[in-house]
């Protein structure tokens, strides 16, 4: 396949030919590239043409490369494993144990809300021990600039591949994340868990004032985010 770029001022020589999906997918947004960025963009594409045209061949994995291109044609960025951390650990199943033998047993904090939410059936805990790779996204790098709404933040990031956490990750995420840094406040994007006063609730961690904390707050799915609030979700294994 040849891509003209720029009016046909150079072309791409790809090794196999990109599929583009015929599935017809919702638009979030668009944005009009121009400029430093567009000639940094085609900049890169231009390489990569170059780099497959070389006599000695690719230096890298060739079908990587093809996945990560259609990936990007199809607006599924690959993310970077962010953090890998365990559930089901130390025999970690009940209220008690994550609050009084272990977050709090650590020095950390659990909020009165986060407390709340960890003693009710809708919360779980892993029978056994099992690992999950996490990222971070925020809502601006979701395609919301403005902000969204928790429903429109999850079923973006399901089009993007990533999957809701379990709710055992919120604590779990507080236990593991020792070096977590200043001001910083992360919301599991998860299923709500409904506290004592039948409102949804999601777990978040922050470092406040040199404490580590778990709380939670409002998760109903038209509640508003802003475009700087960072979600932790999981990337699945393939």
């Amino acid at each position: 396949m040849e891509q003209n770029i720029k009016s046909g001022l150079f072309k791409i020589s790809l090794v196999a030919e990109l599929k583009i999906s015929q599935k017809i997918r919702r638009i979030v947004m668009a944005t009009k590239v121009a400029g430093e960025l567009y000639k940094s963009i085609t900049g890169q594409l231009f390489e990569i043409g170059r780099q497959l045209r070389q006599p000695n061949g690719y230096p890298f994995n060739p079908e990587e490369l093809q996945r990560h291109l259609q990936a990007a044609i199809e607006g599924k960025f690959i993310y970077k494993i962010w953090k890998t951390i365990k559930l089901g650990t130390n025999g970690l199943k009940t209220v008690d144990d994550f609050c009084r033998e272990a977050i709090k047993g650590c020095g950390m904090k659990i909020g009165d809300y986060a407390n709340d939410i960890l003693g009710k059936p809708q919360f779980t805990a892993a029978i056994k021990e099992i690992e999950v790779d996490l990222v971070l996204v925020s809502v601006a790098e979701l395609g919301f600039k403005g902000g969204a709404k928790l429903k429109d933040i999850y079923a973006r990031a399901k089009e993007l591949g990533l999957e809701l956490c379990l709710n055992e990750v919120g604590p779990q995420l507080r236990l593991q994340y020792v070096d977590q840094p200043k001001d910083e406040l992360l919301v599991i994007g998860m299923e709500p868990i409904t506290d004592s006063d039948d409102n949804l609730k999601l777990f978040y961690v922050v470092q406040n004032n040199g404490s580590l904390w778990l709380d939670s707050d409002y998760g109903y799915p038209g509640g508003s985010w802003g475009a700087g609030v960072r979600f932790v979700f999981v990337l699945p294994r393939k």
